[in-house]
């Protein structure tokens, strides 16, 4: 049977968090690195997902699974034993899947405009400054919220991390590119900040995104190429 395969998105696509999480939760797995937008928009790739998007991971048998929120669900869903997740029916399952829908749409969609000015050079000055304003006010508002929920507690979900964190850190350093606020306003979203940068999961992922050859904890099994993952679909 073959390994799990993560197609992951370069540079810094959201895909980061399912990274941090396949090596937090510690079995083997594959990477398939996808440059965008050359690779995703390609023929080949949407055999993989139609959508043209990263991440996706296909599983042992061949299916796909697109979209972070699935993709951390079906891990957690193999790592309910190591407090990434939790068991379905439970109350934190259901903490987690709304902190995870909090970050896949109203945080992760407040860069949207940002990205948006930032990508596409042929816009008008004033569309782009419009979608800089929209897009600033956005997150600053998503990370208050955030900030707001976080409390008191080390995580997001309060005393052990949990998939969530590695979501989160996978979008949280997009201000790196879009400078429209500074995190230490936000103290207690800078110390989980802080926290998930010096963990060795995330410093693994950063360093798979840099094409550096990490060890990492022994579950990553190295890379695979576009065309050998296809030969792995059914016919």
């Amino acid at each position: 049977m073959e390994l799990p395969t993560l197609f992951y998105g370069i540079p810094s696509g959201c895909s980061f968090g399912s990274i941090v999480a396949l090596e937090w939760l510690g079995r083997p797995y594959q990477l398939c690195r996808i440059a965008m937008p050359e690779d995703v928009t390609t023929a080949d790739y949407r055999r993989i997902n139609p959508v043209a998007e990263t991440p996706t991971l296909m599983t042992e048998t061949g299916a796909r699974i697109s979209e972070s929120m699935a993709i951390l669900n079906h891990l957690g869903a193999r790592g309910v034993d190591t407090g990434l997740s939790f068991a379905q029916g439970t109350e934190g399952f259901d903490r987690l899947n709304q902190m995870l829908a909090y970050l896949n749409t109203t945080f992760f969609g407040a860069f949207s405009p940002l990205w948006y000015a930032l990508e596409h050079a042929d816009l008008p000055e004033s569309d782009k400054q419009a979608l800089r304003t929209y897009g600033a006010r956005g997150v600053l508002t998503a990370h208050a919220k955030l900030e707001a929920m976080l409390g008191d507690q080390p995580w997001l979900l309060g005393d052990q991390r949990t998939l969530a964190d590695a979501y989160f850190i996978g979008i949280a350093r997009w201000t790196r590119y879009h400078d429209v606020l500074d995190r230490r306003d936000s103290p207690k979203l800078q110390g989980l900040f802080e926290r998930l940068e010096a963990d060795e999961g995330v410093r693994f992922a950063h360093a798979i995104e840099k094409g550096e050859t990490p060890r990492g904890n022994g579950a990553f099994q190295g890379h695979i190429l576009l065309a050998e993952a296809l030969r792995r679909l059914p016919d």
